[in-house]
C-alpha cells in the first residue's frame, strides 16, 4: 500500500526526532560530566566574579554600546537623508562611506583608529570610552544609514507630495512627517544593531583598555588568565545572554505588532 506524501513527511520527521535524541543520550553519556564542570563551571570561581562583572565590566560594556549606538544613529540618520538627496555629490560622498565602512571589518576599524591615529600624527585619544565607541559608532552608522535609508523609501512617496502642496518645505516634510512614519518600520531592524554592538564591544579588549574601562569579554578573558578555568568566559557569555535577549524577545514582539497592523 503506497503511503502518502503526508504521512511520508511524517514518518521523516519522526525518524529526525528519534535520531537527534539517540545522539543526545549518546553524547551524555560519554561525556565526563565531572571533569568538564569543573573545567568550566566551578562555583567558587563564580562567586569571585561578583559584584565586579556587573559594577564594572557590564556596566562598561553597557557605556560603549550606548556611546557607539548614539554616535551610529546620528551619522546613520545624516549619511541616509545624503542618500536621499537630489544634490549628486551628497549621495556619492554617502555611498563611499558607508560602502567602506560595511566592507572594512570592525576589528581594522578599532585598530586602524586605536592605534594607526595616534601613531601617524603623535595625537592620544583624550579618553579610552571614545577611543572604543568612535571606531564602533563609524561601522554601525553604515548600517544604520542604509537601514534608515529603507524606512524613509517605504514611506509613500503621496506623503511628502501632501505635505509639499500645503507649503512645508522638504526639510520640515521630512521631519515632522516622513521621519516619524518611517520610525515605526526600522525601530526593529535598529534594535538588532543595538543587539549587534552589545556584541560587538567585545572586540575593543585589543585596543588594551584600562582596569576601569574593562568589558565583559576582556574581563572574562582575564578571569580565565588569573584561575586556569573556563568558568568566567562562561559567566561573561551568560551577562552577555541577559542583556541582549530580553531586546531579541523586544524584537520579536514588535515584528509581530507590527505584522498585525498590516494586515
Amino acid at each position: 500500500m503506497a503511503i502518502s506524501k503526508r504521512q511520508r513527511a511524517m514518518y521523516t520527521r519522526y525518524a529526525i526526532y528519534t535520531l537527534s535524541v539517540l545522539a543526545i543520550v549518546v553524547m551524555a553519556l560519554l561525556v565526563d560530566w565531572t571533569r568538564l564542570g569543573n573545567a568550566m563551571f566551578k562555583w567558587e570561581i563564580v562567586k569571585k566574579q561578583f559584584p565586579n562583572i556587573l559594577t564594572s565590566a557590564a556596566k562598561n560594556t553597557v557605556v560603549f554600546t550606548i556611546l557607539g549606538f548614539a554616535g551610529g544613529l546620528s551619522f546613520g540618520l545624516l549619511f541616509a537623508l545624503m542618500r536621499l538627496s537630489s544634490i549628486r555629490p551628497y549621495r556619492w560622498l554617502a555611498a563611499t562611506y558607508i560602502e567602506i565602512f560595511r566592507g572594512i571589518p570592525l576589528l581594522v576599524t578599532l585598530l586602524a583608529l586605536g592605534f594607526g591615529i595616534p601613531i601617524a600624527t603623535g595625537w592620544n585619544w583624550p579618553n579610552p570610552y571614545l577611543q572604543g565607541a568612535i571606531p564602533l559608532s563609524l561601522v554601525a552608522s553604515a548600517y544604520m544609514a542604509e537601514t534608515i535609508r529603507a524606512g524613509i523609501e517605504a514611506v509613500p512617496k503621496g506623503q511628502m507630495e501632501a505635505a509639499r502642496s500645503l507649503g512645508m518645505s522638504y526639510p520640515r516634510a521630512m521631519i515632522t512627517i516622513i521621519i516619524p512614519q518611517a520610525l515605526r518600520i526600522i525601530v526593529p531592524p535598529l534594535t538588532n544593531e543595538f543587539v549587534l554592538l552589545i556584541k560587538d564591544t567585545s572586540l575593543i579588549s585589543v585596543l588594551g583598555v584600562t582596569e576601569a574601562t574593562k568589558d565583559l569579554a576582556r574581563f572574562g578573558r582575564d578571569g580565565v588568565n588569573s584561575s586556569a578555568n573556563a568558568t568566567p568566559l562562561i559567566v561573561a557569555g551568560l551577562v552577555y545572554l541577559a542583556m541582549t535577549l530580553p531586546l531579541t524577545q523586544l524584537v520579536a514582539y514588535m515584528e509581530r505588532r507590527a505584522k498585525a497592523a498590516g494586515k
